[in-house]
């Protein structure tokens, strides 16, 4: 079965990309043939990394940390992700790009779709995380979901975002599709190799 992981970029306190990513996380299980996951950063509290060799260092041992290894063993899982973010600043959060570099090989030949918020959709966190993506071998995908800063305004007023998130039905449809056909066809040519 092809697993695609759900990753929750942010730890923040009272943070919208938990509704955002369980939003998505909904969108993906009306899908036939995939285990969904959420992997969110919150459950894996890495320590900011400084390890004296890189993970894509041949040869170097397994880092220690236990919380490393289960998410490097839960990407290594996984077949595709769905990276929720915030815009912080232009950027991802750190939190994120610290989990992104816990791990190298097990990113590699996988596909990767953002549904990002914030200024202009998060789309200046997602152009930096498709950078750092094809860095790491992943695949990003074409179509992303930008989700617009009334909807996050709304989540901080104690507000329903749904309706928000209903808008944009057709756009993560999109992303899913073009994730889903990317993921099957990286799936087998890793088999096949």
């Amino acid at each position: 079965m092809t697993v695609i992981s759900v990753i929750v970029g942010s730890v923040r306190q009272g943070r919208f990309s938990e509704k955002s990513a369980r939003w998505i996380l909904d969108h993906l299980k009306r899908r036939e043939g995939i285990d969904v996951r959420l992997l969110d950063l919150a459950e894996y509290p890495m320590p900011f990394f400084d390890a004296p060799l890189p993970p894509g260092m041949p040869g170097r041992p397994a880092y220690g940390p236990e919380v490393v290894k289960r998410w490097t063993q839960a990407i290594a899982a996984s077949d595709g992700f769905v990276v929720v973010t915030p815009e912080y600043n232009y950027a991802p959060p750190a939190v994120l790009k610290n989990a992104i570099d816990w791990v190298y090989q097990e990113w590699h030949r996988k596909a990767i779709t953002f549904v990002g918020h914030g200024g202009v959709g998060g789309s200046r966190a997602i152009q930096q995380l498709r950078e750092i993506s094809v860095e790491l071998h992943l695949a990003p995908v074409r179509h992303a979901v930008h989700i617009p800063i009334a909807a996050v305004y709304a989540h901080f007023q104690g507000k329903d975002v749904s309706p928000h998130l209903a808008e944009l039905d057709g756009a993560a449809n999109q992303a899913i599709d073009d994730l889903l056909w990317w993921t099957k066809a990286l799936k087998t040519a890793r088999e096949n190799v």
